[in-house]
């Protein structure tokens, strides 16, 4: 249910309305717009009168949400969501673009790939420290050693990071040095490290399941969101289909889906969804056309002696030329990059 506030209801009917609802035993979320506030109540719903709110005083409507995502919906908060990561937003004017090695290798093979990366324009540096692999005898990642590096390569060039959490335990160890943790495909119906993520004071990124429905992976996202971490992105990463050419069938419909549906940013993953270096850039672009508030791109400077995902990750010659090709197409909907 929502309580949508009249535009010059002050703090005190505000209060009055939350401190109401929570001695019902209800959660109160509060989403403050340009215009108005609006309460989303979480909770077994169905037990309350709509009326005995919408006479309360600085209440302007009392509406029941059909959609059962609701702190995600745009029924909650009208305005787009800005997740802002150090210097960087996520969601505003801007297209962000993540890039880096799919796993942390070495000191050298991070720090030359940021290099690149960071001077092609790149914002936030990505590489997985813990690995979810399919195969019990693949490389599974550096752990915190690998965080240390991607920390201190990050930090020379000025750049915020992004990398994968696997499990709870790995959290506490991973916030000196990740500004963006990632849930990832696998994970996205792992509602105790969802829940546990929710009450973290840290931007997420949450990608779609493989075989996820839009529906499922925004309440996947009401998970974080009901703990009290607003800070969501979400990431299409592609989703399996009967098709074998590609990895997975990049969804590109669904960022404007989402964008109709959600108030939260999203972004895609070309990489993942195709496993195919030629095809990265041309879905990229596509991808950006169609409305993506930004990029997940795999990088490697020796794609070819890569220890995972070698052959969907651009040599960085070709990132450059990526992300020249995008600051064409970004004006053409009213962005930039």
């Amino acid at each position: 249910m929502i309580i949508v506030m009249e535009k010059d209801s002050g703090d005190e009917s505000v209060e009055n309305v939350v401190g109401e609802l929570s001695r019902r035993g209800f959660d109160v979320h509060r989403s403050t717009g340009a215009e108005r506030t609006i309460l989303g109540v979480v909770g077994n719903v169905e037990t309350l009168d709509p009326r005995e709110f919408e006479l309360m005083e600085g209440v302007h409507e009392v509406v029941r949400v059909s959609e059962p995502y609701k702190l995600s919906g745009r029924a909650f908060k009208r305005e787009n969501t800005v997740v802002r990561v150090r210097d960087i937003e996520v969601g505003g004017d801007q297209v962000v673009v993540m890039a880096g090695p799919c796993t942390i290798e070495s000191e050298e093979q991070v720090a030359r790939t940021a290099e690149k990366v960071s001077r092609a324009g790149a914002r936030i540096l990505r590489g997985g420290a813990y690995k979810p692999r399919t195969s019990p005898y693949s490389f599974q990642g550096m752990g915190v050693d690998g965080l240390k590096i991607l920390r201190a390569v990050a930090d020379s060039h000025g750049m915020a990071t992004v990398s994968e959490v696997m499990e709870i335990r790995q959290i506490e160890g991973m916030l000196p040095y990740v500004d963006i943790l990632q849930v990832g495909a696998r994970n996205m119906q792992n509602f105790s490290l969802l829940a546990e993520l929710g009450r973290v004071d840290r931007p997420v990124l949450l990608k779609r399941g493989m075989s996820s429905t839009i529906q499922e992976w925004l309440l996947a996202s009401e998970y974080l969101m009901s703990g009290g971490n607003y800070n969501v992105i979400l990431c299409e990463r592609g989703i399996r289909t009967f098709e074998t050419y590609t990895r997975n069938t990049l969804d590109i419909s669904a960022i404007p889906v989402v964008h109709k549906l959600s108030h939260l940013p999203i972004i895609a993953d070309p990489s993942h969804a195709t496993g195919l270096r030629d095809k990265v850039m041309p879905l990229a672009r596509a991808c950006v056309a169609a409305g993506a508030d930004g990029l997940l791109i795999e990088v490697h400077h020796q794609p070819e002696n890569a220890l995972c995902d070698g052959p969907q990750s651009l040599y960085p010659d070709q990132f450059i030329k990526l992300m020249d090709e995008l600051r064409i197409i970004v004006p053409a909907v009213g962005r930039s990059i």
